[in-house]
């Protein structure tokens, strides 16, 4: 259930995540150094080399994906994460309940393409549209699905 407008917007949303992320790329370098950590009690994702962190980035958390579930929950559903970090997830919440769009409203995603990697990118380039944040991140995890952050700023470290 979604209005019309949706599909384009959300395509949209693709094709801006896809800019901001390459120019995060170009700019700060990310998806290039051998070390990040993230740290949900300091909302911060950490880029490093050689032990010293490199790129500071303010993150929020959108959701995660789960090969063990085949599905994507969306963050302001997970219990397990810090309040803190999920007020842009709930906007998301709020824009999917006063739009009637089902994919962002519904706290499990499951994608009709098995493809659930691609599934969280495109749920995690709408949350950065609605936030208008700078990016995203993609943090793998073990059991095969990813945790999808969005940047709300990155600094070089000092």
């Amino acid at each position: 259930m979604q209005p019309d407008w949706y599909p384009a917007w959300r395509e949209e949303a693709i094709e801006q995540l896809i800019a901001k992320n390459a120019r995060l790329e170009k700019e700060f370098r990310l998806g290039h150094w051998p070390r990040y950590d993230y740290d949900l009690t300091t909302g911060r994702l950490l880029f490093s080399d050689n032990g010293a962190v490199k790129v500071v980035a303010d993150i929020q958390i959108a959701g995660s994906t789960s090969a063990k579930a085949g599905n994507w929950l969306w963050a302001w559903s997970n219990s397990n994460l810090p309040n803190e970090l999920l007020a842009d997830a709930k906007r998301v919440l709020s824009f999917g309940e006063e739009n009637d769009i089902a994919e962002l409203r519904q706290a499990y995603v499951t994608d009709a393409k098995d493809d659930l990697e691609a599934l969280g990118w495109e749920l995690t380039s709408a949350m950065v549209r609605v936030c208008d944040a700078l990016g995203a991140y993609r943090s793998p995890r073990g059991e095969g699905g990813g945790l999808y952050l969005i940047l709300k700023s990155a600094n070089w470290a000092n």
